[in-house]
């Protein structure tokens, strides 16, 4: 034992060393041992590089994914303000070269294209102008301007100081949030519309109904203080697509209240979630801290039944969400299952299950990493079936690993978002309570 614990601490100091992990120098989940603590230290600081040294040198925004540097993506642009914040939070980054940076990032965004005040999918990292996401979406994806308005508001609360940096980075940020025009995107319907395009229109015709992960576009629509939704839009639009109420129970102890049978890919429970704090909060249809915990579950536990026999699928090696795959890319689940795992969506899991996922991290971080590790964290995703490993970092990937991590080690990012007194509003609003 005693051989055992020394070349265990011999191990995590050569990474010490190698600067691959640092103690953390804020709080840690007083639930996690020493060696956890400095996994999820390795795991968030080697992630955070995607969104700091690889964001785009123009606009600070995030790429897509690594292999496409000029085009950056809101949404994931949205998580990766988040990660700079705990970034700040752990001693990585310095909180006056973030809030420089931010600063840019907010004056590229009032140029940049928008429509009603929406942000397009994808944006020239450079120019500011939209690059079509495909042949009709070359406008107003209301979504992925949602996911981005969730970074910017915490940016908003976090940048709390009075010198005119902060001050002058909160007004900036809250002309972009009033100028989002969130009642326009019902087209005059008790529900919201994910695109519009300059070209084609409404002619997606894409209404967005739940259940999936679109929760925080209805929420930030609530809340807006300049042009929100009626909550009649959430209830009659919202809460009403064929997939969305469940209530079906799973060996005999996991309810799901909403969604499709399992639950859907992992991402459901994270892209809302990592400025919603589910802890208590419910409203007629759902306590989705209990939504989440059990999707969560469902998920991990459909992969240690592997019905499908395939490798490596277990209690340390699990996790099915969107990304990419050995023949593109899929919306991984139970009901979707390729045989790729996805290691954020067991990491991002951790809130819900942490015992779980702190297995499944110290699994592709020890037995995986050679194949699946690299400048940026882990790799989007690997086949073992196949012994395929992909190449690919994917910023609506990446981000939550920081982000959830960062949530069920000290809430941080739950507790900057839940504080602002719009979304509380917008929350009641809509019927939510206790938060």
């Amino acid at each position: 034992m005693f051989k055992k614990v020394c070349a265990l601490k011999h191990y995590f100091v050569v990474l010490l060393l190698l600067g691959v992990l640092i103690p953390s120098v804020s709080y840690s989940n007083p639930e996690l041992g020493i060696e956890d603590n400095l996994i999820l230290d390795a795991v968030q600081r080697q992630t955070l590089k995607y969104f700091w040294d690889f964001g785009h040198p123009v606009s600070g925004m995030a790429p897509e994914r690594n292999t496409t540097p000029e085009t950056v993506t809101t949404g994931g642009t949205g998580f990766g303000l988040m990660a700079w914040i705990v970034g700040i939070e752990r001693g990585w980054l310095e909180r006056e070269a973030v809030l420089k940076r931010a600063n840019t990032l907010v004056d590229f965004l009032s140029h940049a294209d928008r429509f009603h005040g929406a942000w397009p999918h994808w944006l020239n990292g450079s120019t500011g102008k939209v690059i079509p996401f495909w042949k009709y979406d070359d406008g107003a994806d209301i979504v992925e301007t949602s996911y981005l308005i969730q970074g910017l508001l915490c940016l908003r609360q976090y940048f709390n100081g009075e010198t005119f940096p902060e001050k002058n980075l909160r007004k900036k940020i809250n002309k972009l949030w009033h100028e989002v025009e969130w009642d326009w995107f019902t087209r005059n319907q008790n529900v919201l519309y994910w695109h519009w395009s300059p070209n084609f229109g409404w002619k997606m015709d894409h209404q967005i109904h739940g259940y999936n992960e679109c929760l925080i576009t209805y929420v930030l629509a609530a809340s807006s203080p300049s042009h929100p939704i009626k909550s009649e839009v959430y209830h009659e639009g919202w809460a009403t697509s064929s997939a969305f109420l469940n209530g079906k129970t799973y060996f005999k102890h996991y309810k799901l209240y909403l969604g499709e049978d399992w639950g859907g890919p992992l991402f459901f429970t994270q892209y809302s979630f990592l400025g919603i704090d589910p802890h208590k909060l419910s409203d007629q249809y759902a306590d989705y801290w209990k939504q989440n915990v059990n999707h969560s579950m469902l998920n991990y536990l459909y992969c240690v039944m592997n019905p499908k026999h395939f490798k490596n699928y277990s209690k340390n090696c699990w996790g099915l969400t969107a990304s990419d795959n050995y023949e593109g890319y899929s919306a991984h689940s139970p009901k979707n299952d390729l045989g790729v795992i996805t290691p954020s969506a067991a990491i991002s899991s951790i809130p819900y299950v942490p015992l779980q996922a702190m297995r499944a991290i110290k699994y592709f971080f020890k037995e995986e990493k050679e194949n699946l590790w690299g400048d940026c964290g882990f790799y989007d995703s690997f086949c073992p079936e196949k012994n395929w490993y992909a190449k690919s970092f994917l910023a609506i990937d990446q981000g939550p690993i920081i982000v959830m991590i960062e949530n069920y080690r000290s809430g941080l990012i739950w507790k900057l978002f839940m504080a602002q007194p719009e979304i509380r509003l917008g929350l009641k609003k809509l019927g939510f309570s206790s938060f």
